[in-house]
């Protein structure tokens, strides 16, 4: 290996200042910005689905990971790294455009229809490729938008920054490593008797799990994993090395989202969203950077912020006026000191697979609130591709046969509205504080703080999946003319979260409602709050006028509204909810529609006592639905004994 050497770049067809549009991504401090003639490579290498506790870098418990390490001795460890949502689709596409996915309506895993980019937004490597950088992505993509400019001079398995046009190209390289990817936890009984490197013994589990041979096995094997995951690593640094152009390098390394044991790809906590991140700092760039190298900052860093950090590295203007939502956390005119200071991160959940959910969370410092939309739901319903893990399926037969205690039965029982966790004294979540009165002031604070966040982005979620698809060619611009419709059905959901003496009357009047997302929000509170509150299901049941206004939504002439109306019935068990699924999805007015109704069926046919049991012989479409699609495994899920 030869030393690597300052590189000088002179790109005369370089665009000096391409002009990408970023909100609020301006610089925090004075300082000159790279000249273009002089610009550093920025290479990204993502492992997928793995979570920080796996590193021992980051967490105690994890394993040795040489290769990331040393990166880190020659750069930053960022503790408190971020992804936004926890699953590929949707984080991917929060990387590559610096923006929220609710926002621009690309937060469905995996997306029934691809969104179109807000105007003036590109997947940002577009501006690199504009300003002379030879873009190069090796090679999942998963985005939830169209593109628009092409970002990549190639993406593919073949794409590589050896291939760039000169030596003196500055590149940007993306590579993703599956070692680490969920799929190979789906593997059978027979896999238990082989032996791990990391010992399984002494591997530490959550106190959500329980305490048996194959979660231990599942736990050190993908410790395993990620120390295959280090050596892959080494390898992209010693080709750049080799090549001598480490030196002249950022390397970033990262997650690209949290899991992948239970209870991590795919939700909200911690374990699905906190990412391990390093970023090796270059030799020849050593100015751009004002920290001392082997050091560590707790400030927060998330997936909006890294397309404008690039840029920023890159010596790509960021635009004061434009409508992306991440700040630039390193390079020219960023002071460290303040990045230090950040400390809030949102987070969203929502269609992962066949499995609806609507999830929102802030975390501010170690203070953090999870806000479910759909609480009645547990965790635990099913999604096909998470119970190939063998470590699910125990899990839930535990359930099943009694054999967890209360904190292992949290996942299969349905949630709180909302959860709040102190993460200083319980990194696991497993102890709300939410009902908690000595914690009023800071529930009150959070939850002011994400209902605002949730209302300034126009959270596309509450206008359904099947209702933002109307919207899809334009969704940013059709968020903003529905902004006051959208925070309307944000403070109606948020009835749920009431004391039951006000939301009995503010329930009433909003099922009543003319508007049809108004009366579809309302009967989604009314099951949050019945499927928790035992006190006010028996009232609701009780209550001939709220009973019968409940049989008049279910005659609701919209299928998501009068299906949400049979859901609520069924928790209730005051009227059979299978004929209005009947009527409803035979009415469906898209397979979009129709896959959300079948996910209130498949929870209904789950609950306890299994009152109202169906199978997929119970139901006609008007559309014959794809055999490998999502609407199929509901189907096939219901005929399963």
């Amino acid at each position: 290996m030869f030393q690597s050497t300052f590189r000088a770049v002179t790109c005369s067809m370089a665009i000096l200042f391409v002009a990408p549009a970023v909100a609020h991504a301006q610089p925090e401090s004075t300082s000159e910005a790279p000249n273009s003639a002089s610009r550093p490579n920025i290479v990204w290498i993502m492992s997928e689905d793995n979570s920080k506790h796996y590193l021992k870098h980051f967490d105690e418990t994890g394993v040795e990971t040489p290769a990331i390490e040393a990166m880190a001795a020659h750069g930053i460890t960022f503790d408190r790294a971020f992804s936004n949502a926890p699953v590929c689709s949707t984080a991917r596409t929060t990387l590559i455009t610096g923006c929220y996915g609710p926002r621009i309506g690309t937060q469905f895993h995996r997306r029934t229809e691809l969104a179109t980019l807000p105007e003036g937004v590109e997947m940002f490597p577009a501006w690199l490729r504009q300003s002379g950088y030879y873009t190069t992505n090796s090679s999942k993509e998963d985005y939830n938008a169209k593109k628009r400019m092409e970002p990549w001079d190639d993406s593919s398995r073949k794409a590589s920054w050896k291939n760039r046009p000169s030596d003196a190209t500055p590149f940007f390289h993306v590579v993703t490593f599956a070692e680490s990817h969920e799929s190979r936890l789906h593997f059978g009984v027979d896999a238990l008797q082989k032996p791990t490197d990391f010992d399984p013994k002494t591997v530490s589990l959550p106190p959500y799990f329980p305490d048996t041979q194959v979660f231990r096995h599942t736990a050190a094997f993908y410790r395993d994993r990620m120390s295959v995951i280090d050596e892959k690593v080494a390898g992209v640094i010693g080709q750049l090395e080799q090549a001598g152009e480490l030196e002249n390098t950022f390397v970033f390394y990262f997650g690209d989202h949290g899991g992948v044991l239970p209870r991590g790809k795919g939700y909200i906590y911690e374990a699905g969203l906190h990412v391990p991140l390093v970023v090796r700092v270059p030799n020849n760039y050593r100015k751009l950077v004002d920290r001392e190298l082997g050091s560590r900052t707790r400030g927060f860093v998330s997936f909006i912020d890294f397309a404008p950090t690039v840029l920023n590295l890159a010596g790509v203007r960021l635009d004061k006026a434009g409508p992306i939502d991440g700040k630039a956390f390193l390079g020219p005119r960023i002071d460290s000191a303040k990045v230090d200071t950040r400390d809030t991160t949102f987070g969203y959940a929502d269609r992962m697979d066949e499995k609806y959910d609507l999830v929102r969370s802030i975390r501010v410092g170690d203070w953090k609130l999870i806000r479910s939309f759909e609480s009645f739901q547990p965790d635990a319903m099913w999604a096909d591709y998470r119970y190939k893990m063998l470590a699910y399926q125990q899990w839930r037969d535990r359930y099943h046969t009694g054999k967890l205690n209360n904190v292992q039965s949290q996942f299969f029982k349905p949630r709180p509205p909302e959860l709040l966790f102190n993460l200083a004294d319980d990194p696991h979540e497993v102890n709300n504080l939410a009902s908690d009165p000595a914690h009023g002031d800071r529930l009150t604070e959070l939850r002011s703080k994400l209902n605002a966040h949730l209302k300034q982005t126009n959270d596309l979620g509450f206008l359904t999946e099947a209702g933002m698809l109307k919207v899809i060619d334009a969704p940013v611009e059709n968020g903003k003319r529905l902004s006051s419709e959208i925070a309307g059905y944000i403070d109606t959901a948020n009835i749920a979260v009431m004391p039951w003496e006000q939301a009995n009357k503010e329930l009433l009047s909003a099922i009543n409602s003319g508007d049809k997302l108004e009366r579809y929000w309302a009967l989604v509170a009314a099951s949050s709050i019945a499927a928790w509150n035992r006190s006010a299901n028996r009232d609701m049941a009780a209550d001939e006028t709220f009973v019968k206004l409940l049989h008049r939504r279910t005659l609701d002439t919209e299928p998501l509204v009068a299906s949400r109306a049979a859901q609520l019935a069924a928790i209730l068990q005051v009227e059979d909810p299978r004929p209005i699924f009947q009527r409803t999805l035979e009415l469906s007015q898209s397979p979009t529609e129709a896959l959300q109704i079948f996910n209130m069926v498949r929870h209904v046919n789950a609950l306890a006592g299994n009152p109202y049991p169906m199978s997929s012989k119970l139901f006609r479409l008007p559309f014959n639905p794809d055999p490998k699609g999502l609407i199929q495994q509901h189907l096939d899920h219901l005929d399963r004994p």
